[in-house]
């Protein structure tokens, strides 16, 4: 473990002591990033920091060095804070100077009191992020995090102590009673102090934020989505996050890795219970934030934690069985040591999922592409290398696609199976959309990160009517899938979202949303019980082999592709000569679709360019994929 744990148990101390050699110089802000980056560098520090995905909230101690590994779900305005100020002794009138960057409660020490007028007060800016864990984060990449981390901790003796026995699971279950929370209020009250640093002066100018809060009985998180997670059944910590410094440089849905100080202290909620007794003897006319915007821009720290950042870094992916940032020079020797044994592990994930396709090897080899797919570019609106693959075909009311997608959830770091039933297309909020009486962005089912893929199981569509929720999240797909984008609703108006999702269909016969590439399921096999099928294949691969497949599908999609001015004359000359020969054969959008059929054929060959073996493959699948939908034409005309 790094010698000497102050950084990790007591980062404020670590501050404070840059703050105290250089005052208010603002040089010491940039010591103490420096002085984290530095650690981290160390043998395996990053390991021995406790995560908030991992590690539950009442194990980890109020100040401590926390990481965050999440999407950003929402942004608030940017707050005020105090970055600079003195303290005067009541008795002995002597002055110290405080920092207020990051915390969210000022410092006094006994017989102190903040002087608000002193001239060396220095009010500086932050931004808030609501942050939520990855959206459909698959179990395994949240098991390899947590074997990975080796940091050790033990319940808080100095957090409130009503919390000590409960998981994020039973925050999100719990149902907050009262008097519970009075009891909550009163234990917090009576401490008197949190972290060995005690409290004075009017609660009401103690918090540093700008932003005032609400008492903790006037929420009521009975809801999943009341942590406005974007997918339901969604467990893990939602955070407030707050960034002090190169906040341009992230936007909503961008995945984060954070490392920050966490802040829990159960006086907030006591701040906020009494502010909002204060704020109800002023004049309406001067209180800016509506109730529900206080509810939920200043939720109680022990439901909604604070992480004050000091590194951030967005993430290229979320496999933990790769190194984080692929473009760094360490990278490139996994890259390459992988990449030479690449031919053995596309055969045996070829292989497996002809076993989980029924033993269809070319629908098999459409799903590795479409698996390895991602948009590389935009030219004007229109993305380029999405590829979205509709697989015909499926048994309808069958347990298929629910199979089918447990081998997917294996496979991919992130997923999510859509059921497009009527129930689920009239009554699920699909697009995030702005509530302004709260002022925050609610979610919706397609607010998620880029490389997620999204299962639309449509062999569950009955007959049914449509009604005008139902009608615009259809569309909403279709967007999706077309452009590659999602408009928010801002109510006076939509922004578009742009995005980067995977996009597989299950159908019985051809999808009622557009596809890039309409493949029909030809099974081999027909296994009596699906749910035994689908354990023992996935039973008989070794998880070194899982593993393999999942660093294979992962790595592929960031490899760089070019095609060489002699193949792209000679697929030039190659497009000229079959359409002479059938004007009708092939069209302009045929030729896109093979080039991009060509193009990740080639990648999940590791061949980052395309040769001419690799066209005439792309051209082989493609002709054998057409020909079964004209076979399938002539026994059902409206399949094509």
């Amino acid at each position: 473990m790094p010698c000497g744990e102050d950084w990790l148990s007591h980062p404020l101390g670590i501050v404070q002591g840059f703050f105290a050699q250089n005052g208010v110089n603002p040089d010491w802000e940039k010591k103490v990033i420096e002085y984290f980056k530095e650690k981290l560098k160390e043998n395996n520090a990053p390991k021995w920091v406790p995560s908030l995905n991992e590690v539950p909230l009442h194990y980890l101690k109020p100040n401590s060095f926390v990481k965050f590994r999440c999407m950003i779900q929402d942004m608030f305005d940017p707050e005020f804070y105090m970055g600079v100020y003195e303290t005067v002794n009541r008795n002995t009138k002597a002055r110290v100077l405080h920092f207020g960057k990051y915390r969210d409660v000022a410092e006094c020490g006994p017989q102190q009191e903040v002087d608000l007028n002193s001239p060396r007060t220095t009010t500086l800016e932050r931004q808030t992020f609501y942050c939520v864990p990855v959206p459909g984060e698959s179990t395994w990449v949240k098991e390899a995090y947590v074997n990975a981390n080796q940091a050790r901790v033990s319940p808080s003796t100095s957090y409130t102590p009503s919390r000590h026995k409960r998981s994020y699971e039973d925050d999100e279950d719990m149902d907050l009673q009262p008097s519970k929370q009075k009891d909550q209020h009163a234990g917090a009250r009576q401490a008197g102090s949190v972290g060995g640093l005690q409290w004075c002066g009017e609660p009401k100018r103690l918090e540093t934020e700008a932003s005032t809060g609400q008492q903790l009985n006037f929420l009521n998180f009975s809801s999943p989505f009341d942590l406005n997670f974007p997918l339901p059944g969604e467990k893990g910590p939602a955070c407030l996050v707050k960034v002090y410094e190169d906040w341009d440089c992230f936007k909503v849905n961008d995945v984060l890795e954070l490392y920050g100080i966490l802040s829990v202290d159960p006086v907030l909620s006591t701040l906020n219970n009494d502010e909002r007794d204060a704020s109800s003897l002023l004049d309406p006319m001067e209180c800016t934030d509506t109730a529900e915007e206080q509810r939920v821009h200043s939720p109680p720290a022990s439901l909604v934690p604070r992480i004050h950042v000091v590194l951030a870094q967005k993430l290229q992916h979320i496999n933990p069985l790769l190194p984080a940032c692929l473009n760094k020079e360490e990278s490139k020797t996994f890259i390459s040591g992988f990449m030479s044994e690449l031919s053995p592990v596309r055969a045996e994930l070829l292989g497996f999922l002809t076993h989980a396709l029924l033993g269809d090897s070319l629908a098999a080899e459409y799903l590795i592409l479409h698996l390895i797919s991602t948009v590389y570019t935009r030219r004007d609106v229109l993305p380029l290398g999405k590829f979205t693959v509709n697989l015909s075909g499926c048994p309808r009311n069958s347990s298929f696609t629910e199979h089918l997608y447990r081998i997917i959830q294996h496979l991919v770091p992130a997923s999510f199976r859509l059921q497009m039933t009527i129930e689920n297309m009239n009554h699920l909020r699909f697009i995030p959309h702005k509530d302004y009486a709260a002022n925050r962005l609610v979610s919706g089912l397609l607010q998620l990160p880029s490389n997620t893929s999204l299962v639309i199981d449509e062999t569950l569509l009955e007959q049914g009517q449509l009604d005008t929720p139902g009608v615009h999240n259809v569309t909403a797909l279709s967007n999706l899938i077309t452009w590659q984008k999602v408009d928010y609703d801002f109510s006076y108006h939509h922004m578009e979202f742009p995005c980067n999702i995977n996009v597989f269909i299950t159908s019985e016969g051809r999808s009622l949303l557009p596809a890039d590439c309409h493949i029909r399921l030809q099974p081999q096999l027909a296994p009596p019980n699906m749910e035994e099928y689908t354990n023992s294949l996935l039973a008989a691969v070794l998880p070194s082999v899982l593993n393999k497949f999942r660093i294979y599908l992962t790595l592929l999609r960031f490899l760089d592709y070019s095609i060489s001015d002699e193949i792209t004359k000679a697929v030039e000359d190659d497009f000229v000569e079959m359409r002479k020969n059938d004007p009708q054969s092939i069209t302009a959008d045929d030729l896109h679709q093979l080039l991009i059929v060509a193009r990740f054929l080639s990648l999940s060959a590791g061949q980052t360019t395309l040769s001419r073996e690799r066209w005439l493959r792309a051209k082989q699948l493609e002709s054998l994929r057409r020909t079964r939908l004209q076979q399938q034409k002539c026994v059902n005309g409206n399949e094509l």
